[in-house]
């Protein structure tokens, strides 16, 4: 951290303790609610004849899951919960603990397991994304069980956690996120007949509403730690004293947040138009707080500029970029699930739903995917209808597959040439700021799939807080589809969200445009630091016309030292190792396919599958989820004029 950084820190610590005595416990008086205006209006409502305009579909998929929310059911990462309908807020459901719920927000450590339990599990349900569902439910039934239900929980919550009691208050991102929930609630049911008793006319409400914006605007994340959390945290702050505009400060909150706002994701994102966090899911999480965010403010006629929408319509057309022919994204870096606005069924898929309402507020290239109108495209396009930018901003005019600031290459065959072969190459910066906190150590590392299966697998996340192996593993060298050098890992880790160190990668060549044959050359200089400095270069060509994959491993090394490298195949990839050589084979529908991957005979080859002394051979479907796969690893030792040959060959006797 910087001397200034540091500095701002102690100044955060000091108020810090100074709040203390502003903290409110459960069953204490409250303290008088805020005074506000006397045009408590909320705004704006969801124009006349919005609701038509829902898809069918999409409004009887997010129906259906409103119902299962009021039966009790509603899954977090992974954990099939059973109390939606009236919630414990506290207790963690994976190992039975209760979190703090009367202690200073400030004294708790909620990265430690034995104190909060899963500290994942209970911000979730906090976040009111079952809420927004039952919600949007009322809104295109006006069935006043999702209503009530609403109301009971949004009550219980205020009671439950007054002003800085208990973990709830502990972190940003999750009042920002929070009070994004509680403006669409509102929104969602404007002609409801109590809604100005939940809402306007509860002191409860009034209360948490100002508390929220005050703990945001006093307590914005800094320094190396601004990264998608400042984002959300400014996105909820700006989107709640744009809509609940009822008290003094809410000009000074909606300015201060917008001018946050606009300078962090200008921060946070490339030229290009992705993320500097370099993981893919963050990349969709920022764009939807981002894009719900501005919706809102210019609805309220607070527009933000055209240069922070151009970056928005810029993180959009990346984003449609980067998928397969199947709609999947990268799974690049960390990734937990975060979700700005659940008003869809929360099954559907997340960036489905995050582009469609992109496309519905800014529009879309002739070049994207086609996608399903989600509801969430219906309200935003429906709030951004009367003023959308879209006529001034520069779009792509075709769908780019290499991301030069980012060191993202994507070397894929054309659309018409199905079944598609798509490859990411990953030769970016390490990570975003200093500590890098959702990086994994994976330079030089490759995504592989087939026509939307994955081949060669990125392994995901798994987890952050309470199982400190697995959470290296999952972010390790050895985990990924690249070289490990002297049994370390590229990047030096000081913990579970910090880098200490950063390997530093360069692409020497990238030809994506280059007809049936793309390449792909870069190299990184994270083993210099080995008693035996080393540096990795790996070359990657896709022959489209003879689907093939070829990837060759060097190292600039002056004598021979140890490494691993590591193919993790997807889930659905079954392999039979014959020495040097893998057959693979998996199911594509009614389908079955085949490849070759010849190995490097100069090294030792191994398969692994779902080892948990090793934590070879697992592969993380979601946040809180591992399943086994197979990993195929190969050891021995590469000197100076070593070269590794990798060559995987797909079967399409179809194509």
């Amino acid at each position: 951290m910087s001397a200034g950084e540091i500095g701002r820190r102690a100044v955060d610590v000091t108020r810090r303790r100074l709040w203390a005595r502003r903290q409110v416990r459960p069953g204490d008086p409250m303290p008088p609610a805020p005074q506000l205006r006397v045009d408590r209006a909320f705004g704006p409502p969801l124009p006349v004849g919005c609701r038509e305009g829902v898809d069918a579909g999409a409004a009887a998929a997010v129906v259906t899951a409103a119902d299962r929310v009021l039966a009790g059911e509603w899954e977090v990462f992974g954990v099939r919960r059973t109390d939606s309908a009236d919630p414990d807020w506290f207790r963690d459901p994976v190992s039975g603990r209760r979190s703090p719920d009367r202690r200073f927000a400030f004294g708790i450590n909620h990265r430690d397991e034995a104190d909060t339990g899963n500290v994942k599990q209970v911000w979730e349900m906090s976040r009111h994304h079952h809420l927004t569902v039952l919600a949007t439910a009322w809104w295109l039934t006006r069935d006043d069980r999702y209503a009530e239900a609403v109301a009971e929980q949004l009550r219980s919550w205020w009671r439950a956690n007054p002003f800085l009691t208990g973990v709830h208050w502990t972190s940003g991102i999750e009042a920002g996120v929070r009070l994004l929930a509680w403006v669409w609630i509102r929104r969602l049911l404007d002609d409801w007949p109590k809604i100005g008793d939940l809402f306007e006319d509860d002191p409860d409400a009034q209360r948490q509403i100002a508390w929220h914006q005050e703990y945001l605007a006093a307590f914005p994340s800094r320094g190396s730690s601004a990264n998608n959390h400042v984002i959300a945290e400014a996105a909820g702050l700006l989107a709640a004293a744009s809509a609940f505009p009822w008290y003094a400060a809410s000009p000074r909150w909606r300015r201060n947040a917008a001018a946050l706002l606009e300078r962090e994701l200008a921060a946070n994102t490339f030229n290009s138009g992705i993320n500097r966090e370099l993981a893919s899911d963050y990349h969709r999480f920022v764009l939807e707080l981002v894009l719900v965010a501005a919706v809102e403010a210019e609805a309220q006629g607070t527009p933000l500029a055209r240069e922070t929408w151009q970056r928005i319509a810029r993180m959009l057309d990346a984003g449609a970029a980067l998928l397969d022919v199947a709609g999947n994204a990268p799974r690049q870096g960390d990734g937990d699930e975060g979700r700005a606005l659940v008003v869809d069924d929360p099954e559907r898929e997340p960036w489905a739903v995050v582009l469609s309402a992109g496309a519905a507020a800014l529009g879309a290239g002739d070049w994207w995917p086609r996608l399903e109108r989600s509801v969430e495209a219906s309200l935003l396009g429906a709030l951004a209808a009367p003023w959308t930018p879209e006529p001034m901003l520069d779009r792509a005019p075709e769908r780019p597959s290499w991301f030069p600031d980012a060191g993202l290459a994507l070397l894929r065959t054309p659309p018409e040439d199905r079944p598609e072969i798509w490859c990411r190459c990953d030769g970016g910066p390490h990570g975003f700021l200093s500590i890098a906190a959702h990086a994994h150590a994976d330079a030089l590392s490759l995504e592989v799939r087939h026509d939307g299966v994955e081949i060669l697998a990125d392994p995901g996340t798994y987890c952050y807080h309470g199982e400190p192996t697995w959470r290296q593993w999952f972010r390790s060298t050895a985990a990924h589809n690249t070289l490990e050098v002297g049994g370390v890992d590229q990047s030096e880790s000081g913990g579970p969200f910090l880098w200490t160190a950063h390997a530093r990668t360069t692409t020497l060549e990238c030809r994506t445009d280059a007809g049936s044959r793309q390449s792909w050359l870069a190299r990184h200089d994270g083993y210099r630091r080995l008693r035996t400095p080393a540096v990795h270069r790996r070359a990657v060509a896709l022959d489209g016309d003879r689907r093939r994959l070829e990837v060759v491993d060097a190292l600039e090394v002056a004598e021979p030292v140890p490494v691993r490298l590591s193919w993790h195949l997807g889930p659905d990839v079954r392999a039979d190792l014959d020495g040097a050589t893998a057959r693979l084979m998996w199911s594509h529908g009614s389908s079955a396919r085949e490849a070759t991957l010849t190995l490097p005979p100069e090294l030792r080859w191994t398969a692994h599958r779902g080892e948990e002394e090793s934590a070879l051979g697992w592969y993380s479907p979601g946040f809180g989820r591992r399943v086994p796969t197979t990993s195929l690893i190969g050891t021995g030792e590469l000197g100076p004029e070593g070269r590794l040959e990798s060559t995987l060959s797909f079967d399409d006797a179809t194509h």
